[in-house]
């Protein structure tokens, strides 16, 4: 049986394949940040995840490259955006992604 998709991104991602996941709402995550050090560096702290619908059967979650870092899900996956099949216009925006990441 196909999975289902359901996209929790701030936009709507577009497959390669011109398949389209409107967005459904937005998850997020809180985060924290450790003092600048001499060299104006510091650390970012994940947080708390919101804004996830709960587990269904059969079915992914399309999630930020960051919430998917933060949580340990197995039904969470995030756009492909790094993959070399990604497609960009002129601008080198990303129009379309070859699929999705699983952590």
């Amino acid at each position: 049986m196909k999975a289902k998709f359901r996209n929790f991104t701030p936009h709507d991602i577009v497959l390669n394949s011109g398949e389209v996941f409107k967005s459904e709402g937005i998850a997020r995550v809180s985060a924290s940040f450790t003092e600048f050090d001499e060299n104006k560096i510091c650390s970012q702290v994940l947080g708390e995840v919101y804004g996830l619908p709960e587990k269904q059967e059969n079915t992914f979650i399309i999630v930020s490259i960051l919430v998917l870092q933060a949580i340990d899900r197995d039904d969470l996956v995030a756009p492909a955006t790094g993959h070399p099949e990604c497609v960009r216009d002129e601008r080198g925006q990303i129009i379309s992604v070859p699929g999705f990441v699983k952590k």
